[in-house]
């Protein structure tokens, strides 16, 4: 795979991190030294204190790393980038207070008729993340093994998804991560927030590369290939950091022979 790239994107859960878990050490150690070398950008349904909770408070890059990091909670509906020491807003898109309001009723009231409406959980089962409301069945903070065994087959989600969609006509319903539903403005996925990156940016398509975890048909993931874009799929973190280091090294051997290739 070519190490020319201008800008690597990355999903969040299960492709940078363990879900709504921080960094491992060896996956920020890794991503640390990708900002060094290129422009890196972190997409997914979460809002911005996620990414905070999960992205920023163990990666220990130096500013001047960070100016590279591009952070696009809400599937882009959000897009934050590191200027003059803080973390700020170049833009937010949100919802109106009505799609809100009539998006967490459907969705509460959907969930409790199909009997999904889990008494258990850890933390809210619905957010308002202003562009975006999700539903999370066991709550945002659930352990990864109780979100793994409460939908095995994704058929609650795919249930409750085929539900609520037709109640909201004018919004967009899809499958999130793997108890969640989450809801936007129609055409709001992972390809929107990856186009808006390119126009924001001025980095072409053609000259980024998007890392994901659930990049087949129906992942949450999948929606970038509509747009071209050179992709690459893993099966967790550990397999992205393996492959961040590769990369790494691949790009800082292709830099030490520039120079030598120029002499010839």
């Amino acid at each position: 795979m070519s190490t020319n790239y201008k800008l690597v994107a990355f999903d969040l859960d299960d492709t940078l991190a363990p879900s709504k878990s921080p960094l491992p050490d060896r996956m920020a150690n890794a991503l640390d030294a990708l900002l060094r070398l290129t422009q890196v950008c972190v997409i997914s349904g979460g809002q911005f204190a996620q990414f905070d909770a999960q992205v920023l408070a163990n990666l220990k890059a130096e500013p001047s790393a960070l100016a590279n990091l591009h952070l696009m909670p809400t599937c882009g509906t959000r897009y934050v980038v590191f200027t003059d020491g803080a973390w700020r807003d170049v833009y937010a898109r949100d919802l109106s207070a009505k799609e809100r309001s009539d998006a967490l009723a459907v969705l509460k009231e959907e969930a409790r008729r199909l009997g999904l409406w889990e008494s258990e959980t850890w933390g809210p089962i619905l957010e308002d993340r202003g562009s975006q409301i999700t539903f999370s069945a066991l709550g945002q903070s659930a352990p990864v093994e109780a979100k793994k065994a409460w939908d095995p087959d994704r058929s609650k989600k795919e249930a409750l998804r085929a539900a609520v969609a037709p109640r909201l006509p004018d919004l967009e319903v899809r499958s999130g991560g793997s108890t969640s539903i989450d809801i936007t403005r129609r055409g709001i996925d992972k390809a929107y927030g990856i186009a808006e990156l390119s126009k924001q940016t001025g980095i072409a398509i053609p000259d980024m590369l998007f890392v994901g975890d659930r990049l087949d048909e129906g992942g949450n993931d999948y929606p970038v290939k509509r747009l071209g874009i050179d992709t690459h799929a893993v099966t967790g973190w550990e397999d992205t950091a393996a492959f961040v280091e590769d990369y790494v090294r691949r790009c800082e051997q292709r830099e030490d022979n520039e120079p030598s290739e120029r002499e010839h």
